[in-house]
């Protein structure tokens, strides 16, 4: 019987032949690729030859500068918003965490009114407070009062749609902070106490910090979903924000689906610009949530110690011997 020839080369101290890898057919991909195709190609030919979008009024309104003031409203909306929110999540968070129990049942009290109740019922409340507390006075409790504050005679309906939203997400930012804390082992908060630190102090120095890994994405989501509850501020009312301004135009011009892909092109636009902020904010705090080094950083701690980079192959890369075994 004659012999197969040797391809390992070790028998002739050759270099072994070189594999031909051919890859794998998977036509399964093809297909949905040409099926999503054809499906995007007759929405967009649909879009484009339907009047009833009117892309000429659309161009027209694109960057009018009404809307562009519309959207920078908008912007400030949700970031003070989601500022009251953060600050005050926190504090309901620790709160909540707390050994008090007084505290503890205040936040779930906070809590439960406000994820029980829609956010556009809070925002109309808001939008009623000056007929509800017509003055507001400042002082002391029962004895004097120094400022008073005529509520019905300021226009303040930006301020209450920030407050409305701010409140309503401090709730939703407190699971997510109290989750946050949670995740963080238990050792950590032991060690902490071992070196004398108080419970405030652990929490600030050595819980937060770690338990920013886990609160960082799902606060980015609230941001951009933020950005989308401000639509509903037309409750308070405030119509100067991106939809109601958009709205305000359509009902002028009688135009209603143009405004609104003028509203939604720049929703898009700002939400895409959040998405990208928080892919480096996420990459930023999950550094040393692995063990494993890049080359760029094994190389990097070689040159600082003065030696060459050598990576020994492990066990899952040597060859296998023909009984079977590693080598």
């Amino acid at each position: 019987m004659e012999k197969a020839p040797d391809r390992s080369g070790t028998e002739t101290g050759q270099e072994p032949e070189p594999i031909k890898a051919i890859p794998l057919r998977r036509p399964g991909r093809w297909i949905a690729a040409i099926v999503v195709g054809l499906l995007l190609a007759l929405f967009v030919n649909g879009a484009r030859t339907n009047e009833a979008y009117r892309w000429d009024i659309y161009a027209r309104y694109l960057f009018d500068a009404r809307i562009s003031a519309a959207a920078w409203n908008t912007i400030q909306l949700t970031i003070l918003s989601m500022a009251i929110a953060i600050i005050l999540g926190v504090v309901l968070a620790v709160m909540r965490l707390s050994p008090n129990p007084v505290l503890k049942a205040a936040s779930w009290g906070y809590l439960w009114i406000f994820r029980g109740t829609p956010v556009y019922v809070q925002l109309v409340f808001w939008g009623l407070f000056p007929s509800i507390y017509k003055q507001l006075d400042l002082g002391i409790p029962f004895v004097h009062q120094f400022v008073h504050i005529d509520l019905q005679g300021i226009n303040a309906a930006f301020l209450f749609a920030v407050i409305g939203l701010g409140l309503n997400e401090a709730a939703y930012m407190a699971e997510i902070v109290r989750a946050g804390v949670n995740s963080v082992a238990e050792g950590q908060t032991e060690a902490s106490v071992a070196l004398g630190m108080t419970w405030s102090q652990t929490m600030r120095r050595t819980v937060l910090p770690q338990a920013m890994r886990v609160i960082i994405p799902p606060t980015g989501n609230e941001l951009i979903s933020m950005l989308k509850t401000t639509s509903l501020v037309t409750a308070v009312p405030y119509s100067l924000e991106l939809y109601g301004r958009a709205r305000d135009i359509s009902g002028a011009n009688f135009q209603p689906i143009p405004l609104l892909m003028v509203a939604a092109t720049w929703y898009l636009a700002i939400t895409s610009l959040l998405m990208i902020g928080q892919f480096y904010l996420e990459r930023y705090y999950s550094k040393g949530a692995s063990r494993k080094l890049t080359p760029r950083q094994l190389q990097a701690l070689a040159d600082a110690q003065g030696k060459p980079l050598v990576i020994e192959p492990g066990p899952e890369t040597l060859p296998d011997t023909p009984g079977g075994e590693r080598r």
